[in-house]
């Protein structure tokens, strides 16, 4: 019997069955990816958006940990992180007013003293409040400016006050309107439809929004003096942290369709922010934001527009985010809960040192001593880590997606031991955007390229408002009455922080 020919089909057979096995393989890796891909989505589109663990789930998280995770050598071990009890409400929940507010006197008489008062004598009486609320009126400004003729020479010309300078000539508009229509839209984010019919069926008062767009774009050509006065103190500042945002806008070369564009956001903590609005992402709209010849550390996450950016520029240096490292984890969970649990508790130890320096108000020396005594150990804990656990996950898996970034990002990450003056992270001008974002819901888009710049004017100084505790109504109302008549030598004193330090000068020497 001859042999040869049924050894080659075995052997056929065998190589046939070995790929067909390695197939399946692949196929389950695959099926595996996108299920974790369909978790994670459904995750960020329904399940809870705070990447905060409690301690429970941290418990949880890295039960199991020892046998089935990272190995990690007696000399790389740490007690757990401190326990933060649970936080307080840092405000009381009960009605709290100005002491100044004005109160609205309401006096009932009994019928029979109302009828004969002289019959009686008070004794006394009872006061309840309730609070009330009486919504925005419209009224005409009207100013007069009377006309006069002097006494025996009526040749001559008459004398009339000079009209006052205003926001855009023959406009019906007053800057307290103005301020009210750039307020609610911009910071309580209502569409200018939306109060075109609140004004109508609230106050019987029609205004287009036609017309609104038309007093915005008058009221932006004097704002946007003082949003060019924040922006060179931005490209000043040795220090900013910079974000972007997508906003789709109408673009006429689209046929009706919206674009895709991005407002540019650079914060300096502490002092100003500027929002910056352009149709593409690349990185020369960092040029105009931040100057081509800006030198100073600039915070963001891994987007490679920002390493271009710095790119030849000697005095740039790039810091990256902590709070992007720790998202990538918190994503991971569901795929290696206990690797994903222990990376959690070390960021989570970290975020911790530095709020007990941000309570206790440390400046940046003691912020830098502090990380090197204690952070320090940590990140060269977590590095080793990553190093380790790099080739255990497939690339793009969710945890493999965190240890990539993490790594690719750990020069700019560990950096911030070094510079006290430096956060930890760059969520403080994340946070400033998070009002554009509520408003995106509202508004839906930018009317055009040219409404994306106004608009970012707007918030602009909105938001620098919000920074400094400053009534963004105020504010507004009185800028718009004296921009007319300012020089560009004034424009500096009437920034958010300046024109709050002048009223609260001002009610100094008036008390």
């Amino acid at each position: 019997m001859n042999s040869g020919p049924l050894q080659t089909e075995n052997a056929a057979l065998r190589q046939k069955v070995q790929e067909q096995g390695q197939a399946l393989a692949q196929a389950q890796r695959e099926i595996t990816l996108l299920r974790q891909k369909l978790d994670a989505l459904a995750r960020r589109f329904f399940g809870k958006k705070s990447e905060q663990l409690s301690d429970a789930q941290l418990e949880l998280l890295l039960s199991g940990l020892a046998e089935n995770s990272v190995e990690l050598t007696p000399e790389e071990k740490e007690p757990p992180a401190r326990l933060t009890p649970p936080r307080s409400p840092s405000h009381s929940q009960r009605l709290r007013t100005p002491d100044n507010l004005e109160v609205v006197r309401q006096v009932i008489e009994p019928e029979g003293v109302a009828q004969e008062p002289e019959q009686w004598k008070r004794i006394g009486q009872e006061v309840a409040r309730r609070l009330d609320y009486q919504p925005g009126k419209f009224f005409w400004q009207e100013t007069v400016r009377p006309k006069y003729v002097r006494m025996g020479h009526r040749q001559l010309p008459p004398v009339i006050a000079p009209a006052p300078e205003q926001v855009a000539d023959h406009s019906l508009a007053a800057p307290g309107l103005m301020a009210q229509l750039l307020v609610s839209k911009f910071c309580d984010h209502l569409p200018f439809y939306r109060q075109e019919q609140i004004f109508r069926q609230r106050h019987e008062v029609f205004i287009s929004r036609q017309q609104m767009v038309q007093w915005t774009a008058q009221s932006v050509r004097l704002l946007s003096a003082i949003a060019r006065c924040l922006k060179e103190q931005v490209q000043r500042s040795p220090y900013v942290q910079v974000d972007e945002t997508p906003v789709r806008y109408q673009d006429p070369d689209l046929s009706g369709k919206c674009g895709q564009g991005y407002l540019w956001t650079a914060l300096v903590p502490g002092r100003c922010v500027v929002y910056e609005w352009h149709a593409s992402r690349a990185a020369a709209c960092l040029d105009s934001l931040l100057g081509s010849n800006y030198a100073g550390k600039v915070q963001c996450d891994g987007y490679s527009a920002y390493p271009a950016f710095a790119k030849g520029k000697e005095g740039i240096t790039l810091f990256g985010c902590a709070a992007h490292l720790r998202r990538g984890f918190f994503e991971a969970q569901d795929q290696a809960p206990q690797v994903a649990g222990w990376f959690l508790n070390q960021i989570r130890q970290m975020y911790g040192w530095e709020k007990e320096l941000r309570e206790n108000r440390a400046g940046p020396a003691l912020r830098q001593a502090h990380r090197s005594s204690h952070s320090h150990m940590v990140v060269q804990r977590l590095e080793r880590a990553l190093l380790k656990l790099r080739a255990r996950y497939l690339p793009q898996s969710p945890m493999g997606q965190a240890i990539t970034y993490a790594i690719n990002q750990w020069a700019n990450l560990e950096r911030f031991l070094e510079h006290g003056e430096v956060e930890i992270d760059n969520n403080k001008v994340e946070n400033v955007i998070r009002p554009t974002a509520v408003g995106k819901r509202n508004w839906l888009f930018f009317g055009s390229e040219e409404a994306g710049q106004r608009n970012a004017v707007i918030y602009t100084l909105i938001q620098n408002c919000r920074m400094h505790g400053v009534e963004p109504h105020a504010y507004l109302k009185d800028v718009l009455e004296r921009l007319p008549a300012t020089t560009n030598q004034q424009i500096q004193s009437l920034t958010p922080l300046d024109w709050q330090k002048e009223r609260e000068g001002q009610a100094k020497l008036a008390a």
